[in-house]
């Protein structure tokens, strides 16, 4: 039996109304977390793609990017994704369960956080919706203020992509202290790191942009304090 299929009886159990407690329990112990966590993509993915009142082509193909699926799974993937994006309401307790997954793995949510900006981000627009939806969903996941502005500045065009936010310091810390956060940076975002904590190997290709930003954001800093 596929992911795919596992996962779509999943979800069909959730929208029968089953436990679920039963549901993620099941899925929680190694090496189903990576189901439990491609689950939490697809339900947030969908419903966050779906918050600005429109799923564009744009949005599914950055699905597609984060989740690599083989051609005998994609019917089924499609199941999963439609059943997910029907609407918005509901992702809270999507939100809430995962938080509870991966309460002792905070790098995990943030992991999640970034594919959901990837693919709130892909139809080239950022919609006062979308930016509610992730802010609730931070919340709930636990993630500080500040690791949320780093967030947003990283991925929205808007945002003032200002180095130090990127990598969670301050203008006053001396360079060694600020060398020594970009290379804790750079190792959490290595996909090795990232599949040890429970990612997918498909969905850890989302760090590829976040070692990109956090190497240009070391950058910048050392040519302003040469």
């Amino acid at each position: 039996m596929s992911i795919w299929t596992r996962i779509s009886e999943a979800i069909e159990a959730l929208r029968r109304g089953d436990p679920l407690s039963s549901i993620f329990e099941a899925l929680k112990a190694p090496p189903e977390r990576s189901i439990a966590f491609t689950i939490a993509v697809i339900g947030l993915g969908a419903k966050i793609a779906k918050a600005d009142g429109l799923v564009t082509k744009d949005e599914v193909t950055a699905f597609r990017e984060v989740f690599v699926i083989a051609r005998e799974d994609e019917a089924s993937a499609a199941r999963v994704y439609n059943l997910a994006r029907q609407d918005v309401a509901g992702y809270e307790v999507y939100a809430r369960r995962i938080a509870a997954m991966f309460q002792e793995q905070p790098s995990v949510l943030c992991d999640l956080m970034e594919g959901l900006y990837h693919v709130a981000l892909a139809d080239g627009t950022y919609h006062p919706n979308e930016d509610d939806f992730l802010e609730k969903v931070s919340n709930i996941f636990g993630i500080s203020d500040a690791r949320f502005r780093q967030l947003r500045a990283r991925f929205v065009p808007e945002a003032e992509l200002d180095p130090y936010t990127v990598l969670g310091v301050s203008p006053d810390q001396s360079l060694k202290e600020i060398r020594v956060a970009w290379k804790t940076a750079v190792r959490e975002s290595h996909p090795d790191i990232m599949i040890a904590r429970g990612v997918p190997e498909e969905a850890a290709k989302i760090a590829e942009k976040r070692m990109v930003d956090i190497n240009r954001a070391w950058e910048e800093i050392q040519g302003v304090h040469v």
